[in-house]
């Protein structure tokens, strides 16, 4: 890592996530130190440092790796001319929602992790608009429409961009982007990292941060252990009856997909050792919006809503299969139930869990 010393300039005003690669070209680029300056700060040869600069400076084709960088030079340069921020950056920043500059490390791993998974199922991108302070992401459908299936800050999705977890096919007025092969390797590693804490052994495993290839390569990225694919519902959407007919239609899986952007939303806050089933059996339940909740409580209320609505055995099923992404098989053994029964039950929860949406007119649309 970069030495926080007054070679850095900037270094020492960004986000402990900023890469190190963008720390020396925000460093050179808006501070002015140069480039032996820096190698001696870093611990590495100028020709390394000068690599990683032109490679920074490439990226910046991309809109969201260029708006990034501009935000963070744009804070570190305010911030090392007073340790503060001057008036005039400060109304600027008053105007804007989000700014990359503010994402946490604790943020950026757990949007993360919601985001990537999502990306790696089939057909997804993540698009985003000029102007717009969120992104989302979409996966194509059989017939060519697309499932609008989470949404995001952009500030998160511009600091996803530095990081090299995702790379944008079609720059634009919409651009869109893909999971990289760094952004999969990252998700292999946050996946197992979960696995093991909550097998007792997250002491064992590296950070997240261990999965990304340094910017020279000398490093390889972790090896995910396990396919994260699809959801057991889009698996099951993919069935089709005799009559050639979809098994699951598809405006039951966005019904589905929509409790788990809710579900996963949710666990974002305080309460994530959240105990569901109690709302599929006590009175009383939340509402659609949560009156004046935002962010993850009103997630939060409208998971129980909806799991009130729905009540045992069906709440159980979607609880299972669309939050928890349990299969189907291991949901009927844990529930006891009769094999090849779960499928049934949970066409018929789907169904009605999009009542339950329906009747909430537009406030049972999907976030954002």
């Amino acid at each position: 890592m970069l030495d926080r010393g007054t070679h850095t300039g900037g270094a020492r005003s960004v986000p402990s996530w900023v890469p190190q690669g963008a720390q020396l070209y925000l460093a050179h680029t808006e501070h002015g130190s140069s480039i032996r300056a820096l190698a001696r700060a870093s611990g590495c040869h100028a020709s390394t440092v000068l690599r990683r600069i032109r490679a920074y400076e490439a990226r910046r084709d991309d809109p969201m790796v260029d708006e990034a960088l501009r935000r963070l030079g744009r804070h570190a340069r305010a911030r090392d001319k007073a340790g503060s921020l001057d008036q005039e950056t400060a109304m600027t920043l008053d105007t804007q929602k989000t700014d990359v500059a503010e994402v946490t490390e604790t943020q950026l791993r757990i949007e993360g992790l919601r985001i990537l998974r999502r990306l790696c199922e089939a057909g997804a991108l993540l698009a985003v608009a000029a102007q717009m302070d969120k992104a989302v992401v979409v996966r194509d459908g059989d017939q060519g429409d697309p499932t609008r299936t989470a949404v995001v800050d952009r500030a998160v999705a511009e600091a996803m961009a530095l990081k090299g977890w995702i790379a944008c096919d079609a720059p634009g007025r919409i651009a869109r982007y893909h999971i990289t092969k760094a952004g999969r390797a990252t998700l292999g590693a946050m996946l197992a990292e979960a696995e093991n804490r909550a097998s007792g052994f997250g002491e064992a495993h590296a950070p997240f941060s261990a999965a990304d290839a340094d910017e020279d390569g000398a490093r390889q990225p972790r090896r995910a252990r396990y396919s994260v694919a699809e959801s057991p519902l889009i698996a099951l959407a993919r069935r089709r009856g005799r009559d050639g007919t979809k098994f699951i239609p598809d405006d039951l899986v966005r019904a589905g997909e929509r409790l788990r952007e809710d579900f996963e939303l949710s666990q974002m806050g305080p309460r994530v050792t959240q105990d569901w089933g109690r709302f599929l059996t006590t009175p009383g339940g939340g509402g659609a919006g949560g009156g004046h909740a935002r962010g993850f409580e009103a997630a939060r209320r409208r998971v129980e809503g909806a799991l009130h609505d729905l009540g045992p055995g069906l709440g159980d099923i979607v609880l299972r299969c669309c939050c928890h992404l349990e299969g189907l098989e291991r949901a009927e053994k844990r529930m006891g139930w009769s094999a090849r029964s779960g499928k049934i039950v949970l066409r018929i929860a789907l169904q009605r869990l999009k009542r339950h949406y329906d009747s909430l007119g537009e406030a049972g649309g999907m976030i954002g």
